[in-house]
């Protein structure tokens, strides 16, 4: 819930389980709700006396009493638990009866999310032809069971989201400490554009499917590493895992830590060899601790090694190639992770040799990190940006400033929780742009823009309602915040969608980042559905919606059939089943009888990296062909998806589920698929289809066609998959 449920007692929600109610449970449910309401109007029969009413589990209860439970305080997990809108209840096929149980009913304080997840890809039923090496990246993947061998280094062409996953050992605040260390000096290391950093705990590397998520394990922690977490990191090299590790206790191939006669964390003076055989001399904190050859069999080294520059040349940093499928480990027991400034170090001697040798520290950390295929390369994150008002027709231009008019404050500004929009003819230097205050230019004559066409968008958005009132920027924080002082508002004939060439914040499912590079095609559209309709009673189905109008946006433009663009469930855009191409994140709050939902989406038309865009597939049809297809514009995209969209959500709401899921079906990428239940050692079961809420229904060998929910880890929403409990 992402901090959103406020509840008594310092109760933090931990997980939303789904819960079938029969029918005797939901009247005797509803009876108590009717009870307390009839106890609450009685009149008090000491009227004289103040009466502190009682307060439920959640600080702001909806009319029909306390919805979720809690528990006390822990360390909360590094991925936060996910949860589908609970649009509609378990209905059976007739009549519905709303009972208002689940938090949609909470007309206060609802906003729930369904949001993209960076996922993995599946092994393919299709024969997929290669795609062009792309030189310019150096993005790692990770190979699949068959270890398919490749030359020279291998680009990310697996799907794999761009994660760096960071372990510390047991939760506790100097692990946590131990993380922002690591978080600081990679990221100044590595392309953010590029890659993610993400702290794993514990519970979540022993339980979710990070392993088919992760580009690079980085382990620092000098905590003994449980046995079956070590089997797992150990798994993960096995299958091509990079893994780095700083100062911590993992070892393998036949090495062993050796403690010194030296304290820990002094400074010493150390040689390492590059990959290209040259030197570099610097002075660093030592661990206490250098590599020794084992008993018995050990692994051959990599051309990356360090040693203290000493009579004995104790080895300090090593280079381990594992397995067949390319796995290899980076380990270190010298602190790169730790500056200069750090709070060991005590003396300002120390200070000063870690100070000159700084730049060193950086030259031997990229090194590494180059050498376990991450890319360097470092880009300027670009300065935020004024926002444009436009329209897609002219005939709303005057409606809008009449309503603006009306509504903005003495200075101009709409302001939310999130943002305040000032709205002004022109943008002077004196106008600060800053993630909470942004100036939205209105003199629509001045707009220009290399990376957005509006007369593009106009031609291509064939739509009665939706995307008709653009906010465009060039670059903005994120495009989910735009429209929020916006979207309760605005009278719902003037279709608000937000658009823009970047996002420095990005954001994904649940605590995910989202990458947004130029070339990705990035909006937030506002709709409004009633509750009590079709599309109202079964929410979770707008995240398939877009999704499929994104696919078929490309899909049905003449001589575009054939490229392979696909939805995968539940929001997902995909390249066949093979590669993430974009996502889908809805934030839905209800309001009276309507919800208001922001959908944002973005998928990669022009940018190649961090994994593939749709013109790359273009690209490759063409060769394949011998075609001449024209590639596509982001701009062209957006409008064609809008509209498509409107076309799906009036047929749903006009027939419902079936109206819409044959097409959902044609471009989806799990027909025949089988997955495990509950974890990778569960029960095999087939996808057979969604259920009339939205969620997967699965079929087991034997047995009874069932649905199935997701469990709320943040890494892949096919994992775990578990059974809702029946009460």
């Amino acid at each position: 819930m992402e901090d959103r449920l406020q509840m008594d007692n310092g109760l933090v929600p931990q997980k939303i389980v789904s819960v079938h109610l029969q029918d005797s449970t939901l009247k005797d449910l509803k009876d108590q709700a009717s009870n307390k309401q009839a106890q609450i109007l009685q009149p008090d029969p000491e009227p004289a006396l103040e009466i502190e009413p009682k307060q439920d589990i959640m600080e702001h209860v909806g009319r029909d009493g306390p919805k979720v439970l809690g528990e006390e305080p822990k360390q909360r997990r590094g991925s936060a638990s996910g949860s589908e809108p609970a649009g509609d209840s378990d209905r059976g096929g007739g009549s519905v009866e709303h009972y208002h149980l689940h938090l949609s009913s909470c007309h206060e304080c609802l906003e729930l999310e369904n949001s993209t997840i960076e996922s993995v890809r599946f092994a393919s039923a299709e024969n997929i032809p290669d795609l062009p090496y792309d030189y310019s990246s150096s993005l790692e993947s990770v190979a699949d069971e068959t270890c398919p061998e490749t030359e020279g280094r291998r680009v990310n062409i697996t799907g794999k989201a761009p994660n760096i996953l960071v372990y510390v050992g047991s939760d506790s605040q100097e692990a946590l400490g131990r993380f922002q260390q690591v978080q600081s000096v990679l990221a100044d290391c590595v392309d953010t554009d590029s890659y993610v950093l993400y702290h794993l705990l514990e519970e979540s590397a022993l339980g979710d499917p990070w392993p088919d998520n992760c580009l690079l394990l980085v382990i620092a922690t000098s905590e003994s590493i449980p046995e079956d977490l070590y089997q797992k990191f150990m798994a993960y090299l096995s299958q091509g895992g990079k893994v780095l590790g700083l100062s911590s206790s993992f070892t393998f191939g036949g090495f062993q830590m050796t403690s010194k006669a030296v304290p820990q964390k002094t400074v010493q003076n150390l040689v390492f060899s590059k990959s290209d055989q040259s030197e570099v001399k610097l002075s660093i904190l030592s661990s206490g601790y250098v590599y020794t050859e084992g008993p018995g069999e050990r692994l051959s080294l990599g051309k990356l090694q360090g040693h203290l520059e000493s009579e004995d040349q104790d080895r300090m940093i090593i280079q381990v190639p594992f397995g067949t499928c390319g796995g290899e480990a980076v380990l270190c027991q010298v602190h790169l992770e730790l500056p200069p400034n750090s709070a060991v170090v005590q003396t300002q001697e120390d200070f000063n040799l870690l100070k000159s040798s700084n730049i060193r520290r950086y030259e031997v950390l990229k090194e590494i990190l180059t050498t376990l295929g991450l890319s360097c390369d470092m880009r300027q994150v670009p300065a935020l940006t004024p926002l444009y008002l436009l329209v897609a027709t002219e005939e709303i231009w005057e409606p809008l400033m009449q309503w603006l008019g009306k509504h903005v404050g003495p200075e101009g500004e709409i302001k939310s929780s999130k943002l305040s929009l000032k709205f002004v003819s022109s943008c002077t230097s004196e106008i600060e742009i800053t993630p909470s205050s942004i100036p939205v230019l209105t003199d629509k004559e001045a707009f220009s823009s290399e990376n957005f066409n509006l007369e593009i968008y106009r031609q291509n958005l064939q739509t009665k309602q939706f995307g008709k009132i653009i906010l465009f920027a060039e670059v903005t924080p994120t495009t989910m915040s735009l429209l929020d002082g916006l979207m309760f508002e605005m009278p719902q004939e003037m279709g608000l969608i937000a658009i823009a060439v970047r996002q420095t914040q990005g954001k994904g499912r649940g605590r995910n980042a989202w990458l947004s590079p130029v070339g990705c095609a990035i909006s937030t559209l506002l709709i409004s559905i009633p509750l009590r309709s079709q599309l109202g009673q079964r929410i979770p189905f707008v995240q398939h919606l877009m999704s499929l109008a994104v696919v078929e946006a490309v899909r049905s433009i003449p001589e575009y059939q054939d490229i392979n663009l696909r939805v995968k469930w539940p929001n997902d855009i995909y390249y066949s089943d093979l590669m993430k191409i974009g996502g889908v994140l809805v934030n839905s709050t209800l309001m009276g009888e309507t919800f208001y939902i922001l959908i944002g989406c973005g998928f990669n038309v022009t940018n190649s990296n961090p994994t593939i865009c749709i013109n790359d597939l273009v690209a490759e049809y063409n060769k394949q062909h011998k075609a001449e297809l024209k590639p596509l514009r982001a701009d062209y995209l957006i409008a064609r998806a809008v509209t498509t969209l409107e076309k799906l959500i009036d047929t749903f709401q006009d027939q419902g589920p079936s109206g819409v899921l044959p097409l959902y079906y044609k471009y989806w990428v799990h027909s025949g698929q089988q997955i495990h239940l509950g974890s990778a050692e569960g029960p095999v079961v087939s996808i057979v289809g969604l259920d009339d809420s939205g969620f997967l229904q699965v079929h087991q060998e034997g047995g009874e066609v069932v649905t199935v929910h997701p469990d709320g880890n943040s890494f892949d929403m096919l994992r775990n998959l578990i059974l809702p409990k029946r009460q």
